[in-house]
């Protein structure tokens, strides 16, 4: 299944995309693409649905983060061994592992915002996987069977807030809109294998990355396993995997975002998004 998210910002409605691409309305039948819907007794509920029997949707609606509920949005730093070497930084013996504030969770066409002072705004395509079932302790073997599903991400970046303002890295991940997530949350039926999945992002329209979940260091189930040692991972928590080679700070000489740059990005399977850069108006 494809899930949904859709209506105004902080008002959205749960939804499911029938097989000729139209959104139906879940809220009738659950609150939210959250919490106990993301177990795999509410997925199992959902499938057995007659969707032609559920009101269809505008199309020109606004789609919101595919996911509700979510309490930890978690990011793993320098999984691509070709993206860690254009950050001139090493593979990292272990995953990297930084948090992203939920606030910056938005839409998957919003708008993004180039904070107040920024310089160094940069894109980054990530594979996102959605937890679906408590999560602690889990081995390898076992931890697809604590997903719920995979999105796309778009994980914003402000370098210098980042790397040259002191600290950890959250507070250049963490500025509002710097998390689009969607459109859709796949559910882990439908995708054979995580780490077998085309990646790109285009500035302006010039390609800017192009990958594959193939090249990352540490796979889907190693980063349940392994976070799941450190925190207990709950329904509606994001882990956002990494990128692939071709951000903004790895360009010679480094190339960044700006009010007006329009972003496009997709995962195989996983759906596209569209950003317009804006400066934030705060």
């Amino acid at each position: 299944m494809k899930l949904v998210r859709y209506g105004a910002k902080g008002s959205e409605k749960p939804g499911v995309l029938d097989a000729e691409g139209t959104i139906r309305d879940l809220s009738g039948l659950v609150g939210d693409i959250a919490g106990v819907t993301l177990s795999d007794e509410g997925l199992a509920r959902l499938r057995g649905l007659d969707l032609s029997k559920l009101p269809a949707v505008d199309a020109s609606v606004r789609l919101g983060a595919c996911v509700g509920g979510t309490g930890k949005f978690v990011c793993i730093g320098l999984n691509y061994a070709d993206h860690a070497a254009e950050s001139n930084l090493p593979v990292p013996s272990e995953p990297v592992v930084f948090m992203k504030a939920t606030s910056a969770i938005c839409g998957p066409n919003d708008e993004v915002l180039i904070p107040r002072g920024s310089q160094k705004t940069d894109w980054e395509v990530e594979l996102g996987i959605v937890i679906g079932k408590r999560a602690k302790y889990v081995s390898e073997e076992n931890a697809l069977d604590h997903v719920a599903g995979y999105c796309t991400i778009n994980d914003v970046s402000e370098r210098a807030f980042q790397a040259e303002r002191q600290g950890q890295w959250t507070k250049g991940k963490s500025c509002d809109t710097f998390g689009p997530t969607g459109p859709w949350l796949v559910t882990r039926d439908e995708v054979a294998d995580p780490q077998a999945l085309k990646m790109w992002l285009k500035v302006n329209g010039d390609t800017r990355q192009n990958g594959s979940t193939a090249t990352m260091v540490y796979g889907v189930k190693h980063l349940v396993s392994y976070l799941s040692e450190f925190m207990s991972l709950e329904p509606g928590d994001i882990i956002s995997t990494g990128t692939p080679p071709g951000v903004g700070m790895g360009m010679k000489p480094p190339v960044y975002l700006k009010p007006g740059d329009v972003m496009e990005l997709g995962i195989e399977g996983l759906g596209e998004q569209r950003q317009t850069c804006i400066a934030d108006p705060e």
